[in-house]
């Protein structure tokens, strides 16, 4: 089944209403208690004189039963080189609210927050005290300035067993094309939407490309924030964000390419100085929970997410435990380092988190959100074999642990969400890919970029499906994926543009599969 949604597409509506969200704000956000208002629009502080400070939009994320966090950023001058965002040296209290309607006629929670030149004037607000399974609409206000309004919504209750609709993206390079899927996703009016990675590249700008990349290759906090700054003056990724809750993992862009745990792609000095302010810069510009807020060289990203009865979110980090790659990080290569027990991708206390999950779940899916391919991927055609050392094929002992877990534990239907091979690919994970005839474990859905990788090609990968009878879809172009979960079933539709090296493609959805509850197969609809 093919589609087409154009710019007045079923989200034409909320649209209009996110896009022109500051035109409805003074008047409600004034009537708040007197004390926080007062707080709000302090002339000493500055406030009255700051202008434009929501040019990087809002987000939400962390979906709880009964909470949510809200993100902003205050930034006037947005990719000003030194990251600052034409922000003064100073604290600015940052006035939120959120309301069950979308002009604020009933809103339910609302307080301040200090956005701190330390963080970079970001704001995180965990807001608790909420009604399950809802919908809520939110927006900030410094001075006299409204933000856009964002949509959010929290998990349903525990046990809960309602239908989400779910999109899931990879990989925009903002030098190689228009976010244009992230529009097309945000008129899908997902429920939730995932994040596996890349949502950033440290690269200067490339001759060929497409939009101009500011500043050098990323290394200092500087150049972080300037350059999440700049991908976030993007209008179809600021509506994103501003339909549905984000969950966010990152892979080895948003740092540096390849990197592996404190090991580097290239020797470089100051390697862990640079990741420092690669967490520190993904942290301030993500809506992320406290308790994820970085320490030097650290930032715990994995984390669990339930989502009622119906689905465990298990957020992976397949970067920071990681061993460095096997023999010299290649594709096409003999490599028995691959098979090593010991060798980990997750590490062991985040492996060990793993398989406790899959032991107590209770959920209808259990989905791990995560990077790199995980089904095994033989990418050379015809005689011989070739694995990419990057992904899960680098660590066959780590992967096979796993996928034996999700066959033979409490997890009724596994399931993997993939980002970072820049194509749409589709698998049955076997319980050992080892041994092709050992049962089907689980399944695995790989998005293609939003944009790395230009337009794409007709590429069919003929022999390398064939070569690998588990792998049934392969489609290189640009786009992302929606889900539909339900009780009785996972529809997957793999979403595509055209082109994305212009503006305004429409989507069109290259394949469907439908995975039954219980049944750890790919039945394709189209």
């Amino acid at each position: 089944m093919s589609e087409s949604t154009g710019p007045h597409g079923p989200l034409g509506r909320r649209s209009v209403l996110l896009g022109g969200a500051a035109a409805l704000g003074g008047a409600a956000l004034a009537g708040t208690a007197n004390g926080i208002a007062r707080a709000a629009a302090t002339p000493g502080a500055g406030v009255g004189r700051l202008k434009h400070p929501f040019s990087l939009g809002v987000a939400s994320g962390e979906p709880l039963p009964t909470g949510i966090v809200l993100w902003t950023r205050l930034a006037p001058d947005p990719t000003a080189p030194d990251g600052g965002g034409g922000m003064p040296d100073r604290t600015y209290p940052v006035l939120w609210e959120i309301s069950e309607d979308e002009r604020f006629r009933r809103p339910v929670r609302r307080g301040l927050a200090w956005a701190d030149p330390e963080y970079a004037h970001s704001v995180h607000v965990e807001v608790d005290g909420l009604r399950p399974g809802a919908e809520y609409f939110y927006r900030f206000r410094v001075g006299n300035e409204v933000s856009p309004t964002g949509r959010t919504r929290t998990a349903p209750p525990p046990g809960h067993l309602g239908d989400l609709t779910l999109c899931f993206a990879s990989c925009a390079h903002y030098g190689q094309g228009y976010f244009t899927a992230y529009r097309r996703m945000a008129e899908d009016e997902p429920g939730l939407i995932l994040h596996l990675g890349d949502y950033q590249y440290e690269y200067p700008a490339a001759d060929g490309d497409v939009r101009t990349v500011l500043g050098p290759e990323t290394r200092t906090l500087a150049q972080y924030r300037q350059r999440h700054a700049q991908y976030k003056t993007d209008p179809d990724l600021q509506l994103a964000h501003a339909t549905a809750p984000w969950l966010v993992v990152w892979d080895d862009h948003e740092t540096e390419n390849n990197w592996a745990d404190e090991v580097p792609e290239e020797p470089q000095e100051d390697f862990l100085a640079r990741r420092a302010a690669a967490f520190r810069a993904y942290y301030e510009n993500m809506p992320l929970r406290s308790s994820s807020r970085p320490r030097g060289i650290d930032m715990r990203l994995y984390r669990r997410i339930r989502w009622g009865g119906l689905a465990n979110f298990h957020m992976l980090d397949t970067r920071q435990y990681r061993d460095d790659q096997a023999c010299g990080d290649g594709f096409n290569v003999e490599c028995p380092d691959r098979f090593d027990p010991e060798r980990s991708i997750t590490g062991r206390r985040q492996e060990e988190w793993i398989l406790d999950g899959f032991r107590t779940t209770r959920a209808r899916w259990d989905v791990l959100g995560q990077q790199v391919f995980f089904s095994k991927l033989d990418l050379t055609a015809g005689p011989g074999e070739g694995y990419n050392m990057d992904a899960w094929d680098g660590y066959v002992a780590n992967r096979d642990r796993i996928a034996h877990a999700m066959a033979d534990s409490n997890v009724r239907n596994g399931v993997v969400f993939t980002g970072d091979v820049h194509r749409h690919w589709a698998a049955e994970i076997r319980d050992s890919h080892e041994h092709p005839d050992s049962p089907p474990a689980g399944t695995e859905f790989v998005t293609t970029s939003i944009t790395s990788g230009g337009d794409g090609s007709e590429d069919t990968q003929r022999g390398v499906l064939e070569d690998n009878p588990h792998v049934k879809f392969y489609k290189d172009r640009r786009g992302y994926v929606r889900t539909r979960f339900s009780a009785e079933q996972l529809r997957v539709d793999y979403r595509t543009l055209d082109y994305v090296t212009e503006r305004g493609a429409p989507v069109g959805t290259a394949a469907s599969f439908v995975v039954e509850d219980g049944e750890p197969r790919l039945h394709r609809r189209s």
